[in-house]
């Protein structure tokens, strides 16, 4: 051990010879080690059945019903799909119990703020990165670029206000998969 606490130098992790499987052994002659099982050797009249106090009586809660507004046609006719991103995230707060702490149109501002950015960024894969000056002709940058950072920055905002809920007033500890490209990034790059 260093001066600072640390253990430093030894032998490293899985270094030297392999064990050799037990079957390798057997099939060589060697004498093999098999652990017993206590519990195969008892017989049926030594078990005893454990009684088991009731269950907890669950409530069934309905997912609150989204806003019209969030599953509005648009103008090419499509619906906008903020409902199923609502209803998404609404069983994701489910599944760790905190969809009551969580204000419904926080989940909807959040639920229309990606359904734009996804708009947007579909609407830049059809027209292109480049758009026409209305007046002047000239080459532009896309609007729909500007847009989408805007309703991403959005999004991801209401989301980590969402996830702070969730954070600090989740019972069970969970290890959740980020859903954001940055986010994972990051990890990567610190090595969580």
């Amino acid at each position: 051990m260093a001066k600072d606490g640390t253990n430093r130098g030894g032998r490293r992790i899985r270094a030297g010879v392999k064990p050799t499987p037990a079957a390798e052994k057997i099939q060589k002659g060697e004498s093999v080690n098999i652990l017993d099982n206590d519990i195969m050797t008892l017989s049926d009249d030594e078990l005893e059945a454990v009684n088991l106090p009731e269950g907890a009586t669950l409530d069934g809660v309905d997912m609150p019903k989204p806003g019209d507004y969030l599953s509005a046609r648009q103008k090419n006719g499509v619906p906008l799909g903020a409902d199923e991103i609502y209803k998404e995230t609404w069983r994701w707060l489910k599944e760790r119990n905190c969809e009551k702490l969580v204000n419904k149109r926080l989940i909807e501002a959040y639920a229309q703020a990606f359904a734009r950015y996804i708009q947007c960024e579909e609407a830049t894969s059809s027209y292109g990165l480049l758009g026409k000056h209305p007046t002047t002709g000239g080459v532009i940058a896309s609007p729909f670029v500007q847009m989408s950072q805007q309703y991403q920055k959005s999004a991801n905002l209401i989301w980590y206000e969402i996830y702070d809920i969730v954070k600090q007033n989740c019972t069970v500890p969970f290890e959740d998969t980020p859903n954001d490209t940055m986010e994972l990034l990051l990890r990567r790059k610190r090595g969580i």
